[in-house]
């Protein structure tokens, strides 16, 4: 009797997750926005900067899979609401360093923290909530990644050519923390996980997440996710500048990267309602082809109105695949170890996360152009599309559930 009033709160759940990963995401990246104010300001290379961002995804990586099981353990609410007075701590406190380590120290590793705690957990508690249409939901709390390009990023531009970039940081992690903790009221466990009698009828009865971590389906989407995310990390990280060394001007190169991630949200929404329909691997394995193509095309791009064209395509590419990977692992391993295993694959996520903005920084003070991250990008890219066609589609086996039991 009480499913309809589950169902409706569920996307409340869904809406608190996407404006987590709007917030939490948006801050993180927008050291591609600062990336050049700071670098002049403080007389700190690109490469030194950029670093900040690596620790951001190592950190936010690790981190993840401790989020995850926490939140298996003990609830969501406890752990995003930890990562939201995390997340505003390293921003205000990265907005008064003194020196390079200490900016990387604040915003690489405290932020990266914070952010860990809100993708995984948020989209386990998603799929739980949301049994029909379960790839829409949790590409609707992914697309609070897609949104902060156009939220977050701009309004840092703004407020650097405003202020500068101490005032405008400190501005940033104020607002974190205004919007988050709040929001973090709204989320409340989903009733199977409150004890409902309900089971789905998943290897999750029998297999707990050691053995889940173990299995090819979850090597498989390891290693995709990481060569997904390495490569389409650095041409993102590196977008504005890159559109910059071609001519563009400033504000203008902004929006460059804010058309990606209006693209991405689309993407988000399009993929997942797609992956509805014809199932997630398929879908997968599609966008994946998609976004490596595009990584190529930046190689002969140079003109705004290029810029703009790529943008979409690409952003419907790499924002479409993301939430992808949290339905396979929910459809083979079940909402009950959702949280560790999840947890698991975006922390190999991270690491391909670390990658491009640390090697686009390599790239550009070596050679003062990005022609290489592109064509590494564009490699790795196509390692992630063979790696997602050798997935296995057959759920993994229960006899290493009973073997252990």
């Amino acid at each position: 009797m009480s499913k309809p009033s589950s169902f409706d709160y569920g996307w409340v759940v869904v809406a608190a997750g996407a404006l987590m990963t709007c917030i939490g995401f948006g801050t993180m990246l927008s050291l591609a926005v600062f990336l050049q104010p700071i670098s002049e300001a403080m007389g700190w290379s690109r490469a030194g900067v950029s670093a900040a961002a690596t620790l951001d995804f190592l950190c936010m990586g690790f981190a993840a899979f401790l989020w995850g099981t926490l939140s298996d353990r003990f609830g969501t609410r406890i752990v995003v609401l930890s990562g939201s007075v995390l997340l505003g701590l390293g921003l205000v406190t990265a907005s008064q360093a003194a020196s390079l380590w200490q900016f990387q120290l604040c915003f690489g590793v405290l932020i990266g923290i914070a952010v860990g705690s809100f993708y995984a957990p948020m989209m386990a508690l998603a799929s739980a909530w949301i049994e029909k249409n379960r790839s829409l939901a949790v590409a609707l709390v992914s697309a609070g990644m897609g949104v902060s390009p156009v939220t977050v990023a701009p309004a840092a531009s703004w407020l650097i050519t405003a202020y500068d970039w101490r005032t405008a940081m400190l501005m940033i992690g104020c607002a974190a923390w205004a919007l988050l903790i709040p929001a973090c009221f709204l989320v409340r466990p989903a009733p199977s996980a409150a004890g409902s009698a309900t089971t789905d009828a998943t290897p999750e009865v029998e297999m707990n997440a050691a053995q889940a971590l173990r299995t090819p389906q979850f090597i498989a989407l390891a290693a995709a996710h990481f060569a997904c995310c390495a490569a389409h990390s650095g041409p993102i990280f590196h977008m504005v500048s890159y559109a910059m060394v071609c001519g563009i001007a400033p504000l203008t190169a902004v929006t460059v990267y804010s058309v990606a991630g209006v693209s991405g949200l689309g993407g988000r929404l399009l993929l997942g309602a797609l992956a509805d329909r014809i199932g997630a691997k398929p879908v997968l394995v599609g966008g994946l082809f998609v976004q490596a193509m595009c990584i190529a095309t930046y190689l002969a791009v140079a003109q705004l109105g290029e810029f703009y064209a790529l943008s979409v395509v690409f952003g419907l590419a790499y924002g479409g695949v993301m939430p992808l990977y949290a339905v396979l692992v929910r459809e083979f391993f079940g909402a009950r170890i959702m949280g560790t295993v999840f947890g698991a694959v975006s922390a190999f996520a991270s690491l391909g996360m670390a990658l491009g903005p640390w090697a686009g920084g390599i790239v550009f003070d070596t050679f003062q152009q990005y022609t290489w991250l592109h064509a590494g990008s564009f490699a790795i890219g196509l390692a992630a599309v063979a790696v997602a066609l050798s997935f296995p589609t057959r759920r993994p086996s229960l006899d290493l559930g009973r073997a252990t039991a």
